[in-house]
């Protein structure tokens, strides 16, 4: 089930997405992390675990079958709901072959649909966005590699999916920040907290866009 905190009688405007299959994972952790300084901060949200909804990864074949006509998006209504109401997205995952994990992805392919994030243009199939109200997305990962790979030689590939494909097609007005933690099979307490903070200070930021 996804968590909803409204804190200030306010609806929540933050979608927290995290994608992990163990709930003692660093990951999981990371979300605490972030939760916790959205309360602090007044800011209301919603957490959407993939692993704890069952999410579906797989696009269905009615939802295929119907991409370029009226979209049949009936499996996924309260995660379209969830993600048509937030103006800040945070994503908290693992990268995993310098890739998205297969339920995060599956998330944007289904739930980032035609009418929901994008419009498409009947003749030729172009797209134009339609997520106007996303005004910010952090990402926050982990890695187990060492900085110099997925920095030097492969040059960010999922920094540079989410932000260019993903939300420079569907909200291109969106700011993008992304925190990546490496090397995480030898972390240890102080690069741990290292890192929190400088989720704090993300999410101080994040707070003050809402304001």
């Amino acid at each position: 089930m996804a968590e909803a905190t409204t804190l200030r009688n306010a609806e929540p405007n933050c979608l927290i997405v995290s994608c992990h299959p163990l709930k003692d994972s660093l990951c999981h952790h990371l979300v605490g992390r972030v939760a916790a300084g959205l309360e602090a901060n007044g800011v209301a949200y919603e957490h959407l675990d993939l692993y704890d909804r069952g999410f579906e990864a797989a696009l269905t074949a009615a939802e295929r079958a119907s991409y370029f006509g009226a979209f049949d998006g009936a499996a996924t209504r309260a995660e379209t709901a969830q993600l048509k109401r937030a103006e800040t997205l945070i994503l908290v995952f693992p990268t995993w072959w310098f890739g998205l994990p297969a339920l995060l992805k599956g998330w944007f392919d289904r739930v980032w649909a035609p009418g929901v994030a994008f419009d498409n243009a009947p003749e030729t199939g172009a797209i134009t966005p339609a997520l106007s109200g996303l005004r910010y997305c952090l990402a926050i990962t982990t890695l187990t590699s060492p900085w110099k790979i997925d920095r030097l030689i492969l040059r960010q590939p999922v920094k540079r999916v989410l932000k260019g494909a993903i939300l420079g097609s569907c909200a291109p007005q969106a700011d993008f920040e992304m925190l990546s933690l490496y090397g995480v099979a030898a972390l240890d307490r102080t690069r741990l907290e290292a890192f929190g903070r400088k989720i704090d200070r993300k999410i101080e930021g994040a707070a003050a866009r809402l304001r």
